[in-house]
């Protein structure tokens, strides 16, 4: 795995500090060259805000990653038409790292690997770096489909932390938590994000 370009995918609806432990973690465990960060476009499962554009979660990733040398973000899905689906990506993105890539992602989104497009090419295609979710089993993972896959658990607590919460806490006037970075809190409260509650499903 030394050497490879982690990928790490999401909606980043806000990056918020788990994101970051994350991603250090498989950077330092797995010897990884670079963590790349990459915010959806229009993610085909969950439902986006109507006041928080794809450039603003964007900006708020740029933004929390810029102090760390070994973390860049991708525009690759922003600026992609249509939904944004992972096994594409991966695909766009294989001629440009020869190193070779692995994906990050959380357990309980990978448990969903069958609702996402091409399930079991996107398995075979690169390993996978695992963050443990609360009341995940690993043992999950050693069944069908994951047993054609190339899987690692990165070594760290359990991750339980969500941009949801994060959103409820601002949008109930609780203030932005302090597990927000810096330039995501200045960026969110600058542009007055998460204020509202009518959500829209993305198209």
């Amino acid at each position: 795995m030394s050497g490879r370009i982690g990928l790490f995918g999401g909606t980043f609806n806000p990056l918020h500090s788990a994101h970051l432990l994350v991603a250090q973690a498989a950077y330092e465990q797995f010897g990884l060259s670079q963590v790349v960060f990459i915010p959806s476009g229009i993610p085909p499962h969950k439902e986006i805000l109507v006041d928080v554009t794809k450039e603003d979660r964007y900006a708020m990733v740029e933004g929390a990653v810029a102090p760390f040398p070994h973390f860049s973000v991708s525009r690759i899905e922003i600026d992609r038409d249509g939904p944004s689906y992972t096994i594409d990506t991966i695909r766009s993105l294989q001629g440009d790292y020869p190193q070779g890539l692995c994906f990050i992602v959380g357990a309980d989104l990978l448990l969903q690997i069958e609702t996402w497009k091409e399930p079991d090419k996107l398995l075979e295609s690169v390993p996978f770096l695992i963050a443990p979710r609360n009341g995940i089993p690993k043992e999950l993972f050693a069944a069908p489909p994951f047993d054609r896959a190339r899987i690692s658990f990165l070594e760290m607590e359990e991750v339980d932390l969500s941009s949801t919460w994060v959103r409820d806490q601002i949008r109930h006037g609780e203030g932005i938590p302090d597990c927000v970075p810096e330039p995501v809190a200045s960026y969110i409260e600058e542009h007055g994000l998460y204020q509202y509650r009518e959500p829209v499903q993305a198209k």
